[in-house]
Parts: C-alpha cells; structure tokens; sequence
C-alpha cells in the first residue's frame, strides 16, 4: 500500500489535500511567477548589488534555520531539500521587498509585497508534506478556527445521555479539566472520547482506557483532527456492539512548543500530570478501570517515547503500549543538551528515565508493546534512528520479560503514518486490554532481533 492510497483511505477522497495534488502545486507555481515578476530586470545596480545581497541573505536566513532544527532536536531525519530552497526565497523576497520599494513601479510593488506571503505559505505548505500536520484543507479550517472536533458532545450532554442509557450509533468527545493538584502541571483543555458501549448502563461500565499523547510540536487535539482517531475508533467500536477502549487525549506539554518528553524537569512535571492527574481524574469522572490490565498508551514521535517511558517506569499501571516512531531515550537535542534542558544536567536523573537503562534494572510480567517504523527501512544501508531504536528497546524489553514487536507501516514520519499505525495496532490492543466483545489478538510475528544502541543515540 503506497501512502497515497493510505492517506485516501483515512481521510477521504473528497477533501483537499494539502500534502499532495494540485493545491500545494498551484500555490507554489503562483508563487514563482509572482516573485520573477516582482524582481524584474531592471538596472544593472539592482542586478549586481541588490540580487546578490538578497540571495546571501536567503541562504544566512536557510543556515539559520538548520542550526535551530538541529540544536533542539526536532527531527532526527533530514528535511527535505525543497524546505530549505524555499526559506532561502522567501528570505530573499523579503529582502527584495525592501530593498527595491523605491525607484520602481507601483504594480511591481504591489508584486512584491504579495510575493512574500506567497513563498511563507509555500513554505509552510512544504514543512506540512514532510510532517504531515494537516493533511487536507478542512483539518488546517477547522484547527485556525478552533472548530468543533469530530463528535464533540457538551460534558452535561453526555451525562444525561448515559443517565437515561440513551446508546448513540457513534461515541462522543467531551473536552475536560483533569486538573493539576499533583503535579502542579499547567495545561491546556485534554478530551476523553467514550464509546457507545459507555453510556449502557448508570454507573457506566468499567471499560479499559488509552491514554493517546501527540508529537512534539502539539495540541490535545491533534490525534483527532490530523490523526483520524475518532473515526477509527468509531468504526471499531460499531463492529464489535459499541464496545472500544475510552481514550483520553492529553496535554504533555502545557503550549505547543514546550518539548518536555513527559518528564518531570525544569519545563515542568509532565509525567506527574499524566500519571498523578489523568489517571485519577479518568477513574472518579469516567468509571474506566483501575486494573493495569485495562489500561494501555498509544504514543506518536515524542508521544511514542513518552508511551514506552510511562510504560517501562509504571508497569504497575499499565499492561500495553503502541510506540509510533518513537526515539530510543527523551530527546531534546544532543545527548548534553537533553541532559540539561530535560534534566538540569543530571546525568543519574537521565538514566532513570532512560527506558533502556529502566528496562535493565528489572524484570515485567505481563506486558505488550507494539513499535511501528515507517519503511521500507531495513534495506537501508544507515538506518534511521526510530528503526534502531525500536528493534533496541524491544531486543532489550524481550529480555527482560516485555513481549514485543516491531511492525513495518508504509509511509514517512508523519501524521498520516501515525493514523495508519493506530489503525492496524487497535484491534491488537483493545483485546489486549480486555474490551468486551473483542477478542484477544497475538502480537504480529515480527519480532525485533537486539540491535547497536548507540546508533540511535544523539
């Protein structure tokens, strides 16, 4: 299966797709011919002094911005090529607009000044092909503006529903406040999706729970809108009577830009919040169970080195995780930049919650994990570090009692890769927490052999 057909299949054949098709391509043609027009020929000054100085400036600005990527860490794959052509362009329209605004026509003004918007969103429209975050035009609408999310229900809505056992055909969303008390976390608003089989009886059933954690650069929102959650779990939940997992979609980081790899360090006590505020908050409000057994992680990018982390360092809460391109340890940046911006350059805090190291000091009974990788990769000659890092902590977790399994999925490092990989894995999952009706699944049979450890470290 290509990511394309992937991608048409999650999220439908009738939206406009940022990702590929005629939109990005137009957008970026638009903007091309709008820049060449805007700089002209005009003089030879213009054409040896201000055409040059606007190029340097481009590459300085395209520099810049490697050394930013690679500093704090946010990718451990290249970027794209065309990422890096155009923030060289768009720094030099912006400069070309500066520079060129006097001595020159009005229309070639009003060119240049359009050009600029152009060549960010052509950017920006390159950043999303490579990431992935809005995978059509009416997921990138409805996150601007802060539209309801998929089945999204008025929290007293849906108590009265489950009150009255009045069963709706899909399961509903309610936005919460888990609160803060024990962590001392500050937060955005986290959501909890209940499936139909939840509002069967007062007080609702015991169901198992997912707690479900985004990537790096997020928003509690993101597994459903730009992951398709929702409408896999929905679809799930109607082919096996209204039963699926309770998933709760939460907020590791507090802002969208605070990496804090759901540690407990200097950008605040993520791991508190998740395991001292949302595991209470989700038992007292939602009657889900408090049986390790029924409780699992679904984590993507960051997210996924949050699951095994959470996991490995709580077996007493949890009984199975998904890890979806996960990094082998908490990264944000190199190894001494992790250890002090994480860490407050405690190497001995590092190593305690370094799943590796965790995993050595102990043995499990009675624990799943699921690693997805994007592939094909095992044919590669350098293989990317979430592929070494998923066969590593499962080599390592195998030994030590974790029944484990690396999975291949089609795709790149990104949100339609993430969807897919939570598709395929939930059936898995939900038998291994114990749904009603589902049956209990193995483990796909592609198990990880133990691989070099340091080569997926910073």
């Amino acid at each position: 299966m290509t990511i394309g057909a992937t991608n048409a299949g999650l999220y439908g054949e009738q939206h406009v797709s940022l990702m590929h098709g005629w939109l990005p391509f137009t957008v970026q043609a638009l903007a091309v011919a709008v820049l060449i027009l805007a700089v002209g020929w005009r003089n030879s000054r213009w054409r040896a002094v201000w055409l040059p100085f606007a190029a340097v400036s481009g590459l300085l600005l395209t520099a810049a911005a490697r050394w930013v990527m690679a500093s704090q860490g946010w990718s451990d794959g290249p970027a794209p090529t065309r990422l890096w052509i155009w923030t060289a362009v768009t720094g030099a329209a912006v400069v070309l607009l500066i520079v060129g605004w006097h001595a020159t026509r009005w229309w070639r003004r009003g060119l240049a000044v359009l050009s600029v918007p152009l060549c960010v969103l052509s950017t920006g429209l390159t950043l999303n092909t490579w990431v992935g975050y809005f995978p059509n035009l009416d997921t990138a609408w409805e996150q601007v503006n802060s539209a309801p999310l998929p089945n999204q229900t008025r929290p007293e809505t849906v108590v009265a529903m489950q009150k009255a056992r009045q069963i709706p055909s899909k399961g509903s969303v309610v936005a919460v406040q888990t609160g803060s008390a024990a962590s001392g976390f500050k937060h955005r608003d986290e959501y909890v999706y209940l499936p139909p089989a939840w509002f069967a009886s007062n007080p609702p059933p015991p169901l198992p729970m997912v707690m479900m954690i985004g990537g790096e650069f997020n928003t509690p929102a993101d597994w459903l809108r730009a992951g398709n959650a929702i409408k896999t779990v929905d679809d799930f939940a109607a082919a096996h009577h209204g039963n699926a997992p309770v998933l709760v979609f939460v907020d590791p980081g507090g802002s969208f830009n605070n990496d804090t790899e759901c540690v407990n360090g200097p950008r605040g006590n993520s791991a508190d919040h998740l395991i001292k505020d949302v595991l209470p908050f989700m038992a007292t409000n939602y009657g889900v169970s408090t049986d390790r057994r029924h409780r699992g992680i679904v984590g993507w990018s960051m997210g996924g080195t949050c699951a095994v982390d959470l996991a490995v360092m709580h077996p007493d809460l949890f009984s199975a995780f998904q890890d979806i391109a996960g990094d082998i340890a908490p990264n944000a940046g190199d190894r001494p930049q992790t250890v002090q911006r994480l860490f407050g350059g405690s190497t001995a805090r590092y190593a305690d919650w370094d799943p590796m190291t965790v995993m050595s000091r102990r043995t499990y009974d009675d624990i799943a994990a699921w690693y997805d990788i994007n592939g094909p990769e095992l044919s590669r000659s350098a293989l990317p570090a979430q592929t070494v890092a998923a066969h590593s902590l499962c080599g390592v977790g195998s030994s030590r009692g974790i029944r484990c399994a690396v999975v291949e999925q089609p795709g790149k490092h990104d949100w339609p890769f993430a969807a897919q990989a939570f598709s395929a894995a939930l059936p898995w999952l939900a038998g291994q927490l114990g749904t009603p009706d589902v049956p209990r699944l193995p483990l796909p049979s592609a198990t990880a052999p133990a691989m070099p450890v340091e080569a997926a470290r910073r």
